[in-house]
C-alpha cells in the first residue's frame, strides 16, 4: 500500500517537472484540431441545411400547384354538375305527375269524362313545362323502348315474353332514366323481351324434324 502511493507521488512528481512550453503546445495543438473540426462540421451543416431548405421549398410548389389543380376541378365540377342533387330529387315531381296521371286513367268514376280530360290535361302541361326546364339544364330523358338493354343506363326489372322483339330488346318502360350532361342520374327501369317456351320448344322440335327428314332422304 504504502509502494503504491510513493509510486504515485513520483509519477505526480514527474509531470510537475516537465516543461511548460510543451504542455502549452500540446494543448494549443489540441485546441487547433477542435477549431478545424468545428469549422469542417459547421461547413457542412450549412450545405445540408441549405439542400433541406431547397427540398421543402420544391414539395411546397408541388403541393401549392396540386391544390391549386384540385381547386380548379372542383370549382368546374360545381360549375358543371351543382344541380347534381337538386336534379336527382326533382325527379320525384315527374314521378308523381306520372302515378297521378295513371289513377286518374284508373278511376272508374272519371273515365270518359270531361272533368278527366281537362285534369290530364293540365297534368300534361305541368310535365312538359318540367322537361322543357330539364332539358335547357342539360338534363334529358334517356331512350329506352325499343332500345337494346344498356346496363349503364338501363335496370332490368323483369323480362316479358315477345316473340316479335329480338331478345334484350326494352318493349316496357317502367319508370324513366334521366341523364345530367355526362352522368346518370338514375337509370331506366325497363322490363326486357324473351322468347316464349313454347317458341323455343317449337323450334327445337322443327329442328329434330328436320334432321330426321334429312336422314331418311340418305
Amino acid at each position: 500500500m504504502v509502494k503504491e502511493q510513493e509510486q504515485n507521488n513520483n509519477e505526480n512528481e514527474n509531470k510537475s517537472k516537465q516543461d511548460p512550453k510543451l504542455d502549452s503546445l500540446e494543448e494549443s495543438e489540441e485546441n487547433t484540431n477542435k477549431a478545424t473540426e468545428g469549422e469542417n462540421k459547421k461547413e457542412l451543416s450549412q450545405e445540408e441545411k441549405i439542400i433541406e431548405l431547397e427540398d421543402k421549398l420544391t414539395r411546397s410548389f408541388a403541393e401549392m400547384e396540386n391544390q391549386r389543380r384540385r381547386f380548379e376541378k372542383e370549382r368546374e365540377e360545381a360549375f358543371e354538375y351543382g344541380g347534381y342533387s337538386f336534379a336527382k330529387e326533382a325527379l320525384s315531381l315527374i314521378d308523381n305527375l306520372e302515378r297521378s296521371k295513371q289513377v286518374l286513367e284508373k278511376d272508374d268514376s272519371l273515365k270518359n269524362s270531361e272533368a278527366l280530360n281537362k285534369a290530364l290535361e293540365h297534368l300534361d302541361i305541368i310535365y312538359n313545362d318540367i322537361i322543357s326546364i330539364f332539358s335547357k339544364n342539360n338534363i334529358k330523358q334517356i331512350e329506352s323502348l325499343n332500345k337494346k338493354l344498356d346496363p349503364n343506363l338501363h335496370q332490368a326489372m323483369m323480362e316479358i315474353e315477345d316473340d316479335q322483339k329480338e331478345a334484350g330488346t326494352i318493349v316496357q318502360e317502367i319508370q324513366k332514366g334521366f341523364t345530367i350532361k355526362d352522368r346518370l342520374l338514375r337509370p331506366s327501369l325497363v322490363g326486357v323481351s324473351k322468347k316464349s317456351q313454347n317458341k323455343n320448344e317449337k323450334n327445337k322440335e322443327n329442328g329434330d324434324n328436320l334432321g330426321d327428314n334429312l336422314g331418311d332422304k340418305k
